[in-house]
């Protein structure tokens, strides 16, 4: 009897602590949030993170303040996510680097993106297009891959550093194409597009919001995207895969985080609602004049986005012995 009494009293306990975690989200939010963005203002995350909090702000009726902590790749924002009580009041807005290829680039982060992250939903995504600067003479991917295949190791690329996205497509490139390419790394893509433009570096490939602006000017040829199928905002350009280069896939997404355990009808009204807003006609026109297309999936494709994430670097970042540690 005592033992069927210490289960009762323990179903009781958890339908208790079920209820009051269920008011709790009922009540949420009752004071303001903030959002916390892994990269520097005026980066795509940081765009992305204020074009939504903006419009969040209004659907729940609280202030949604969007906080930079740029560094280490990514990995201090996210780990102050990570680190956050899970009470709905921390978010965060992040890339697929800290939550996927980081955790091979690095040999230990502060946080594990698989229990310690709640995914809400991936945003929206930029493509990245392979530019070459209009010294190289290439017009297309067949004349871009004779002149590397016949001249290895003469021309370089630029990227947004090492380990970055940037930098793993290329090597991807390199390997799937049998040519050798020089890797020069910047901190950022602004550095990245003056270098190609300065003669630096020859070619790159990098955020479509950093590039086509040149290319529009005549100042680089974009080449390919590296996407998995043709992108909505630049449907003239092939994929990387239509010139013979399958899996080279280096779209820039944008995705909300919250801490784990941040209770489940919580990440569920988030994903709602930043769904809704990303589909509002302002906010699609404000993410296609930055060449990104909204998103607003589930959790849990988010979550499997990471997993081909990691899938799709590891073997680049270990076959090129990439560390960032």
């Amino acid at each position: 009897m005592k033992t069927i009494r210490l289960i009762m009293a323990g179903i009781a306990g958890a339908a208790l602590l079920c209820i009051a975690g269920q008011a709790g989200a009922q009540q949420w939010p009752a004071r303001p949030l903030r959002v916390i963005v892994a990269f520097g203002p005026g980066s795509t995350p940081d765009i992305v993170a204020r074009i939504v909090s903006d419009r969040l702000s209004h659907s729940l009726g609280k202030p949604v303040v969007v906080e930079n902590k740029p560094g280490a790749a990514g990995n201090i924002g996210t780990d102050a996510v990570a680190k956050a009580a899970p009470d709905g009041y921390t978010l965060g807005v992040t890339i697929s680097g800290p939550l996927a290829a980081n955790t091979v680039l690095f040999g230990k982060l502060p946080y594990d993106p698989q229990t310690d992250i709640a995914t809400i939903s991936i945003a929206a995504t930029q493509p990245s297009v392979l530019v070459v600067s209009r010294d190289t003479g290439a017009a297309d991917m067949p004349a871009l891959l004779a002149r590397l295949r016949g001249n290895p190791g003469k021309f370089n690329y630029a990227s947004m550093g090492t380990g970055s996205i940037s930098h793993l497509a290329m090597a991807a490139l390199a390997a799937r194409s049998g040519t050798e390419i020089v890797h020069v790394p910047y901190p950022g893509s602004g550095q990245a597009v003056a270098s190609i433009l300065a003669g630096d570096t020859q070619m790159a490939v990098l955020p479509a919001a950093a590039v086509m602006p040149h290319v529009r000017a005549g100042k680089l040829t974009a080449l390919a995207v590296a996407t998995a199928r043709r992108s909505a905002v630049l449907p003239g350009l092939p994929t990387l895969g239509e010139a013979g280069l399958p899996d080279i896939q280096g779209d820039a997404w944008m995705g909300f985080i919250a801490p784990a355990g941040t209770p489940a009808a919580i990440i569920d009204r988030l994903q709602k609602e930043i769904a809704r807003i990303l589909h509002e006609d302002e906010v699609k026109s404000r993410l296609q004049a930055q060449l990104m297309e909204p998103v607003g999936g589930t959790p849990a494709e988010f979550r499997a986005t990471l997993q081909s994430d990691l899938a799709r670097w590891q073997p680049v970042i270990r076959k090129n012995q990439i560390r960032l540690d």
